[in-house]
């Protein structure tokens, strides 16, 4: 039971290039030329070209606290190694959660105290929703 999910991005993303292809067919057809098999092609290979996109981030790029762990992308941590979540200073170099060298862009970082003493930086695009989700699930 996930009790914090925060994908990284929607499947409904894929519709963007048909919709967008769609709309060029109906300009053109206002024209009164149409190329359809043109606009067939340049739906599915933006749908194409977008989903590795989408699967990308929904890999990488979501958030989720379970009943015993915080997932951070690919990274998982047991919240039994999560010792503070409130009033930790984040430390210059701290070790970003997920793989990456700096928290994702249009991500707020969320230091962590682990039990071992070290700072860690969570992300979240709703860090005080996640702090909420960590602090009631160490608790339960």
């Amino acid at each position: 039971m996930d009790r914090y999910l925060e994908r990284g991005a929607s499947w409904t993303a894929l519709a963007y290039g048909p919709g967008f292809a769609l709309l060029g067919f109906l300009a053109e057809l206002l024209t009164g030329a149409t190329h359809t098999v043109a606009w067939v092609i340049v739906g599915l290979g933006l749908a194409a070209i977008t989903a590795p996109w989408v699967y990308a981030r929904r890999r990488f790029l979501t958030v989720r606290v379970t009943g015993d762990a915080l997932w951070q992308g690919r990274e998982r941590v047991p919240l039994t190694d999560i010792a503070e979540v409130t009033d930790v200073g984040a430390p210059t170099g701290a070790r970003v959660l997920g793989g990456g060298w700096t928290t994702p862009n249009k991500y707020e970082a969320l230091p962590i105290r682990l039990t071992d003493g070290t700072v860690v930086l969570a992300w979240a695009k709703d860090v005080e929703a996640l702090r909420t989700a960590l602090r009631q699930a160490r608790t339960a």
